[in-house]
């Protein structure tokens, strides 16, 4: 026993150094080499029960050398796995992240660094402050301004509430929401996200009250509407919710319009920029955000169109004390508070207690390419949606539903126009699912106005007019196929 566990120790030892490193840094850059070229599938053809099969085994008892579990990886895990930097990748909206954003993320786990407390992460705390000063800056904060990095833009939306609903009912940590819970008020199209959040802090579903869009976004007059409508009934509204980038289209809600209408009535305002908040880097699209010095909180994820590895999401209040005071309880073991200044403990104004500093890699890239650069990369794959929707006017099989406000657009197979409309969703459906299992590419696909759609997002910078005209063109292929078939 006692040999056994020197030649751990010894081992443990050994894999710290610089071979060990390069071994599996030329996993990753190998991995990286061979999807961003184009070649090869997308994604996986395996069903979940097949890729099952090939990692049900009993637990080892004994570990393996450290090459056969290398060649595992290269061999059984890598090579079906999402390739989210191949040029074809235009599914979900995840990044094809910047390069030398990963390779902090080795960094950020070898430092393990718990970022709760200053003293368990003296710089990273620090770090992390000053990557939430300059992004409150950006959305036009005071100094009075603040926020903590989450787990996504789902954690930071709940966080931006749960501060909402403290400064709406002060009490409600300590004796819930009583009997008679307010509201949230927010678009069609907001994410499921504030659905959760407003099941999740116990004001219930029900008392999410939706309001109509106008051209995918929220119809202001509407919310004029429907506030006056609450009022009247006596309902305390909590919170509005205006999305900056939606999920299903990349539109942009008129932040300006709803930020002083919220402003005359009182009313909280968190904006869930999640997606579409990265505009704010870019000169050419920060327009789009106008009035989003308003909100009382906002939503953003750096790991969406500033192109971080997840997880990297942060929630930014205007006033910082309004975080703190949603999370406020003592824990004199952690928190050293009591001096009257602001303390740089971040699990004062977080849920989680141990955390990542993932604010490293944001400040390593922001270092790294400015951001003018992360705001280049921004414009360029809002131009590529835009290549895409000119593209898609010019074949007729195609039906475009929207000029793309971001990287998002949704656009409709129609075919040759035999196929009747009340059979296009099923035909839509299945054209999406075939297109993906062979391989050659790989998007999403939508319900937009009752309708079932195709939807593409845009992340990966390496995509090009060519790849947009071979997606285009194997659908085409693809969906003749399937109108012949039936």
């Amino acid at each position: 026993m006692a040999d056994s566990l020197q030649q751990l120790l010894a081992d443990l030892e050994r894999e710290a150094g610089a071979d060990t490193a390069a071994a599996f840094g030329e996993l990753v850059a190998a991995y990286l080499a061979g999807t961003r070229t184009g070649d090869g599938r997308v994604s996986t053809a395996f069903t979940p029960a097949e890729l099952a099969a090939r990692f049900a085994e009993p637990l080892p008892e004994l570990g393996r050398p450290l090459s056969d579990v290398l060649d595992r990886l290269r061999n059984g895990v890598l090579p079906d796995c999402n390739r989210l930097t191949h040029p074809r990748s235009m599914g979900h909206q995840v990044s094809a992240p910047l390069p030398v954003a990963v390779w902090t993320e080795a960094l950020t786990a070898a430092l393990n660094q718990s970022g709760a407390v200053w003293e368990m992460s003296p710089v990273g705390t620090i770090v992390e402050t000053q990557v939430v000063r300059w992004m409150c800056a950006l959305a036009g904060y005071g100094a009075e301004a603040g926020g903590t990095f989450t787990s996504g833009g789902t954690e930071a939306t709940f966080a931006g509430l749960l501060a909402a609903r403290q400064a709406a009912r002060p009490d409600a940590w300590r004796t819930g929401v009583g009997a008679d819970p307010p509201v949230v008020v927010c678009g069609e199209h907001a994410h499921y996200g504030v659905a959760r959040a407003v099941g999740e802090l116990g004001i219930g579903s029900e008392h999410a009250v939706i309001v109509p869009s106008r051209d995918y976004r929220m119809n202001v007059e509407a919310l004029t509407g429907t506030l006056d409508v609450l009022r009247a009934a006596g309902r305390q509204v909590m919170a509005v919710v205006a999305t900056a980038g939606t999920t299903p289209t990349g539109s942009f809600d008129d932040l300006e319009a709803i930020g002083r209408l919220c402003d005359a009535r009182g009313l909280w305002l968190h904006v869930d920029g999640a997606h579409g908040a990265s505009a704010l880097l870019s000169p050419r699209h920060r327009d789009r955000l106008r009035g989003i010095h308003r909100a009382n909180s906002i939503a953003w994820d750096p790991h969406k169109m500033m192109l971080m590895p997840l997880t990297a999401s942060v929630v930014l209040v205007k006033h910082e004390r309004e975080l703190e005071a949603a999370f406020s309880q003592q824990a004199p073991y952690l928190f050293h508070g009591g001096t009257g200044e602001r303390s740089w403990d971040q699990g004062l104004r977080s849920f989680t207690c141990s955390r990542r500093i993932d604010a490293l890699k944001v400040w390593v890239a922001i270092q790294r390419y400015g951001a003018s650069g992360l705001g280049a990369l921004y414009d360029h794959l809002c131009s590529t949606a835009r290549t895409l929707h000119a593209a898609i006017l010019n074949r007729p099989v195609f039906q475009a539903l929207h000029e793309p406000e971001s990287n998002i657009l949704c656009f409709r197979f129609v075919g040759d126009g035999t196929v009747p409309g009340d059979r296009l969703d099923a035909l839509n459906l299945e054209l999406r699912t075939t297109y993906n299992r062979e391989g050659d590419g790989w998007i999403t696909s939508t319900v937009l106005g009752g309708r079932r759609v195709l939807r593409v997002t845009l992340m990966n910078p390496r995509t090009t007019p060519g790849d947009l005209d071979r997606v285009l063109d194997g659908l085409e292929a693809i969906g003749g196929r399937l109108i012949r078939a039936r």
